[in-house]
């Protein structure tokens, strides 16, 4: 869970938005946002597939490890 927070960090900080500024852009709370780029939470696949879609990416690249 921690790579794949690190990598959702990694996205929003690329799009040059703050975790409030992305959670509100995409409608999740700041602190779950935020516990999910901690590795901190499991993440639903709903969940994965609404992020890949808010960066264009396709789910499976959300799951690869670097």
């Amino acid at each position: 869970m921690k790579a794949f927070g690190k990598k959702i960090r990694i996205l929003r900080i690329m799009k040059d938005y703050t975790i409030e500024q992305f959670a509100n852009e995409i409608g999740l709370h700041a602190s779950q946002l935020s516990r999910i780029e901690r590795g901190e939470t499991n993440v639903t696949i709903s969940t994965i597939t609404f992020l890949a879609k808010a960066f264009d990416v396709k789910p499976a690249d959300l799951l690869q490890r670097d």
